[in-house]
């Protein structure tokens, strides 16, 4: 089932998603990979203020490639997820509902998104071209000094995206693979 939601992402949100559904994401995103999680959690253990809210926010696993006379962005596919399974738990017990990246997440981030009511969505990787297409505006917001993994604040029309694990913890890689195996051969 496709469904069109738009951020910020609440709870009332995040608890109508379920896993294998496909959604278009618009309004505000941010972007952050695992140097910019890891500069944001020093922060949240010296209890000092973030460079973003993310509140009801989505975070984008992604480092941008520099974009071309014209464009807002550059190819913006998403980069494997589980490098940020370290830090993910301590942002989503500040209010982070979502993520969107590619690949597993660990046991550690599922549970955190469960007590917290947040999903993780996942991108196409190798169609990072035409998710740039989706981005209408990008501005570095902090770290420019990592590059392209800078956080930026992006404004996002209908990016596609499929709900991979919900707020529930049904996860569709595991479901997936379950269905197929009890598939008749």
């Amino acid at each position: 089932m496709e469904k069109r939601i738009t951020t910020p992402l609440t709870l009332e949100k995040t608890k109508d998603l379920r896993c294998g559904d496909n959604v278009l994401i618009s309004g505000v995103i941010y972007t952050g990979r695992d140097a910019a999680h890891k500069r944001l959690c020093e922060l949240l253990a010296e209890g000092k203020e973030l460079p973003i809210d993310v509140t009801d926010a989505i975070i984008y696993y992604v480092g941008p490639a520099p974009a071309q006379p014209g464009q807002v962005i550059g190819s913006a596919g998403p980069t494997t997820s589980y490098r940020m399974d370290a830090y993910a738990p301590d942002l989503l017990n500040i209010g982070l509902k979502g993520m969107i990246g590619k690949g597993k997440r660990n046991e550690a981030v599922v549970d955190a998104m469960k007590a917290n009511g947040a999903v993780y969505f996942g991108a196409i990787g190798g169609a990072g071209a035409l998710l740039a297409k989706c981005i209408k505006k990008a501005e570095v917001v902090a770290y420019e000094d990592l590059g392209a993994e800078a956080i930026r604040r992006l404004e996002v029309e209908d990016l596609p995206a499929v709900v991979i694990i919900d707020s529930e913890g049904n996860n569709l890689y595991e479901q997936g693979r379950a269905e197929y195996l009890s598939m008749d051969k």
